[in-house]
């Protein structure tokens, strides 16, 4: 995690955010469940598409939990459709 972190420093130097408002385990999760239920290339987007509405001030406080509670149902909705 050393690299992750350090990286995670370097990138929100060059993006003038403070790390410390930076959950990073929660965006981990969320991608890892996008990449595992949806697709991999969505992890990323979803990702991107956060950060959008985040500095738009568009993003609820739930936002991260609504997204992978989506990424749930969209593997239960793709199987039943099977």
């Amino acid at each position: 995690m050393h690299v992750l972190n350090e990286w995670t420093a370097l990138a929100c130097k060059e993006l003038g955010i403070d790390p410390a408002q930076v959950d990073r385990d929660k965006i981990l999760d969320l991608t890892k469940e996008v990449a595992h239920n949806v697709a991999r290339p969505a992890a990323p987007l979803t990702a991107y598409l956060l950060g959008l509405a985040q500095g738009a001030g568009t993003a609820s406080e739930d936002a991260v939990a609504r997204l992978v509670e989506l990424a749930q149902k969209w593997e239960r909705t793709s199987e039943k459709a099977d």
